[in-house]
């Protein structure tokens, strides 16, 4: 291992790090032994921990713990109770070790996911960074472990030169390095002890539970479950689709709004993968024959993932789908979203006003709920009550109570929305107006005092006024009530990077958007506020024809005029413009 400090150096700064190992001695002392050890000599080894600051009490405690000798840092860290990242950099700094929070995959470092086999680099948290040729940077979330980085070099055949770096860092190098040397599903499926004959001895017993469920939680597959969704996430996935064929199971990734193929695993896994996400989800595993949902919260690293889950049970087996959504890379910023400065103060304008019916619609998927919440964000929540009746909630907002709808207890957004207007509200955002009769209390509510946000289901903003009216709600209420309309979709952001080219200068292809020439999504608007020649119109029960026609007149601009506005900025183009406004 080298460093300025020499090989030999560092491996005894590490050795003498354990207590096991106190004086460099070539054999451990054994368990018993070390508890026997006089206090006087703890009381001299606590010092070499400097400003890790481990008493000799808790030294003594140290070789008595279950896992002290295969995972010592771990064990250290519980002792210590001290956040991985500062003990790091404490352990960084006693020992001359780099830390590196956050270090970057270099190509140089293939040859380091050839030699050492998945299972090391996953069990001892190390992974290849980067090699000049003559060592190999590794990064290590379990240091205090010299016979590991023995190992590495014997089987690397040359130096290696250790840095720190936190558990999810490493774990996250790990399957990149190995997903460049060769599909991780294809690694990950060849372990699993799963023959034909498994399966279909799987498959043959699908009526009893316990046989899946001994089948879900078996770590092969666990894994493999694991890995499909770290890696749906990597590429900014919102949906994973795992669509069983005739002979063979395909797993497609939504990103931006569009499907694309990610992996091919051999259709034997079908059960085992679905049986897996059903009891995550605390589903039924031994039903597959009537539809399903559910949903659960995992956590990868710092980041907390919120999954929605279906399935449907169809000639080749259950297809299942999971929405994804990510807490930590939410955008609730009207500008993130891409709402220009001019629309944004039309739309704050409007929610500055006491009473009234604001609606946002569009088709599912195109962002309505988060240019609601953008909208509430600007909200004062100190002298105003806000709450809202959603399902499910998709976001957590700070100051503002939100209710989930619930039908199997009898929570509709209609009972829901009855409740809320007992909270004595300011402001009521209504997650969806899908009936007559949370149509009919919305509008009651904007009568009496209150201002309400929703969304709706239509093609554009003046056809919301005749979805209305065909929900059941007379005219002159409608007129009464709504003060505006904002319609919106989706389309895909030129890639900053590639210039949107999904090449990079020198050819290659671009790793931040994947080739594709597009990251991230925007938003295009269009707001329909009512007036007066409008609402005349709409007592007249006038279709969308003529609706579209007074509204122009008026001064009204469609999404195609705020689409082109982003193409002339070059924040997407014309073919993209095209496919979603077509």
């Amino acid at each position: 291992m080298t460093s300025k400090n020499g090989p030999s150096d560092r491996f005894s700064v590490m050795r003498r790090l354990l207590p096991a190992r106190a004086g460099g001695g070539a054999s451990s002392p054994t368990r018993s032994a070390d508890l026997a050890a006089p206090r006087a000599e703890w009381n001299k080894l606590a010092p070499i921990f400097g400003q890790l600051k481990l008493s000799a009490e808790q030294l003594r405690q140290f070789r008595s713990i279950e896992g002290s000798d295969t995972e010592p840092w771990d064990v250290l860290l519980s002792l210590l109770a001290i956040d991985e990242h500062q003990a790091l950099e404490l352990l960084a700094q006693r020992t001359g070790l780099s830390y590196i929070p956050e270090p970057r995959l270099s190509e140089s470092a293939s040859r380091y996911y050839e030699a050492v086999p998945p299972e090391v680099a996953r069990t001892h948290l190390c992974a290849g960074v980067e090699s000049d040729g003559l060592s190999m940077t590794v990064a290590t979330a379990q240091p205090l472990q010299p016979a590991v980085i023995n190992m590495l070099e014997d089987m690397l055949e040359s130096p290696v030169r250790l840095v720190l770096s936190p558990r999810a860092t490493v774990a996250n190098l790990v399957n990149r390095g190995y997903e460049k040397r060769q599909d991780l599903v294809t690694e990950i499926i060849e372990e699993m002890p799963l023959d034909e004959r498994a399966i279909a001895s799987a498959a043959a017993g699908v009526g009893q539970s316990n046989d899946l469920l001994q089948l879900a939680r078996q770590t092969p597959v666990i894994r493999l479950v694991n890995m499909i969704l770290f890696e749906a996430l990597r590429r900014r996935a919102s949906d994973v689709h795992i669509h069983p064929q005739e002979n063979k199971l395909l797993i497609r990734f939504r990103v931006d709004g569009l499907l694309v193929d990610a992996f091919s695993p051999p259709i034997s896994l079908a059960s085992a993968i679905s049986s897996r996400l059903k009891v995550m989800t605390e589903l039924d595993i031994a039903n597959r024959h009537s539809p399903q949902d559910g949903h659960t919260t995992v956590r990868i690293g710092s980041r907390k993932i919120d999954i929605r889950f279906s399935c449907i049970p169809t000639v080749f087996g259950e297809r299942l789908v999971l929405r994804l959504l990510d807490q930590s890379s939410v955008q609730l910023s009207l500008d993130q979203i891409g709402m220009t400065k001019k629309m944004q103060a039309q739309l704050m304008d409007l929610v500055e006003h006491p009473t009234g019916i604001i609606l946002v619609t569009g088709p599912t998927g195109s962002g309505k709920t988060t240019s609601l919440y953008a909208a509430l964000q600007r909200v004062d929540r100190n002298t105003r009550n806000v709450m809202t009746i959603e399902d499910p909630v998709e976001y957590h907002l700070d100051g503002i109570s939100q209710m989930q709808v619930n039908p199997k207890r009898g929570v509709t957004f209609a009972t829901g929305l009855r409740a809320l207007l007992r909270q004595d509200p300011d402001v009521i955002l209504v997650g969806e107006i899908r009936d007559q009769e949370t149509a009919q209390l919305a509008v009651q509510a904007s009568l009496t005092g209150h201002l309400v946000l929703a969304t709706l289901h239509t093609n554009d903003a003046p056809s919301a006024i005749t979805r209305l009216v065909d929900i059941g709600i007379e005219p002159y209420l409608i007129t009464s009530s709504l003060l505006a309309v904002l319609a919106q979709r989706l389309v895909r952001r030129k890639c900053v990077t590639c210039g949107g080219n999904g090449r990079m200068e020198d050819g290659s292809r671009c790793d931040a958007c994947w080739g594709t020439g597009y990251k991230g999504r925007l938003a295009v608007y269009e707001i329909m506020r009512m007036t007066d020649p409008l609402r005349v119109l709409t007592n007249k029960s006038a279709d969308a024809v003529e609706l579209v026609a007074l509204a122009r007149d008026e001064g009204f601009l469609d999404m195609r005029a705020d689409a082109a506005e982003k193409i002339a900025a070059g924040m997407t183009d014309e073919a993209e413009v095209f496919r979603v406004l077509h």
